[in-house]
C-alpha cells in the first residue's frame, strides 16, 4: 500500500513538473535549447518582474520611533528604501533625515 502511494506521489510530481516546464517564460527572459544525450534541455533565464510596492509612505510613518530620522531597521518597512538605504543616506551617518528622504522620493 505504501509503495502504491509513493508511486502515485512520484507520478503526480512528474506531471506537475512537466506542466510547469511548459509555462511560457516572461517577456523579459531568454530561452536557449540544448540537445543532450538524455533529450532536449530548455534553459530560461532573466530577471523576474519588478514587484510593485506602491508609492513611498510619508516620512512620519517610517519614523516609528519619532526620532526625526529613519534608521535601517525602520527602513525595512518599505523594501525599496531599505534596498536604497546607503544611496538615500547622503551624508553617510547611518540614518535618513527628512531632507534625505524627500530627496530620495523625488529620485523615484
Amino acid at each position: 500500500m505504501k509503495a502504491h502511494a509513493f508511486t502515485l506521489s512520484a507520478l503526480a510530481l512528474c506531471l506537475a513538473s512537466a506542466a510547469a516546464a511548459q509555462t511560457p517564460p516572461a517577456a523579459d527572459t531568454h530561452t536557449t535549447t540544448y540537445q543532450t544525450p538524455q533529450g532536449e534541455l530548455i534553459v530560461n533565464w532573466g530577471q523576474p518582474p519588478a514587484r510593485d510596492f506602491g508609492p513611498p509612505p510619508p516620512f512620519a510613518q517610517l519614523d516609528r520611533k519619532g526620532a526625526g530620522y529613519i534608521g535601517s531597521d525602520e527602513a525595512d518597512a518599505y523594501p525599496p528604501l531599505a534596498n536604497d538605504f546607503n544611496y538615500a543616506d547622503l551624508n553617510h551617518d547611518g540614518r535618513i533625515s527628512k531632507h534625505e528622504y524627500d530627496w530620495w522620493v523625488r529620485q523615484h
